[in-house]
């Protein structure tokens, strides 16, 4: 399992916004700057944010973005699987809805990848926004 620049640049986004926004709107080109986020990646990354809810926008001269919700309130894990999909470490382990992987009867590494993926995500799960911030 591998966060991508996507992933990074995400959380880097809502901790700017969590840091100082203080409920007011904040310009993309602010964000860019203090992140050092190129204008037109952050763009594709506040969609995606947006359109999960974590963000309320507002058009004109004091647009901009800020969270929805206040930072205690945002999962870290939920952040990042929002715009990276699954964080799963293999395949297999990824599987929903009751479906198993075909081998998982006769597959003797599949107690340890899914122990690896509860550990991963317990362990991202753990954190708010509100912690990275405090940190």
């Amino acid at each position: 399992m591998r966060i991508s620049t996507k992933g990074r640049y995400a959380l880097r986004v809502m901790i700017d916004l969590a840091s100082f926004g203080n409920g007011s709107f904040i310009a993309l080109k602010d964000i860019s700057q203090r992140q050092n986020i190129p204008i037109k990646y952050l763009e594709q990354i506040v969609s995606t944010l947006n359109k999960a809810g974590y963000l309320t926008s507002m058009r004109g001269s004091n647009g901009g973005y800020r969270l929805s919700k206040s930072p205690e309130e945002y999962n870290v894990g939920t952040v990042l699987r929002t715009v990276e999909g699954t964080l799963t470490p293999v395949e297999c382990v990824a599987y929903e809805n009751g479906v198993t992987c075909p081998r998982s009867d006769s597959c003797n590494s599949i107690n340890f990848w899914k122990g690896l993926d509860d550990v991963v995500n317990k362990y991202i799960d753990s954190f708010t926004l509100k912690d990275l911030i405090q940190q």
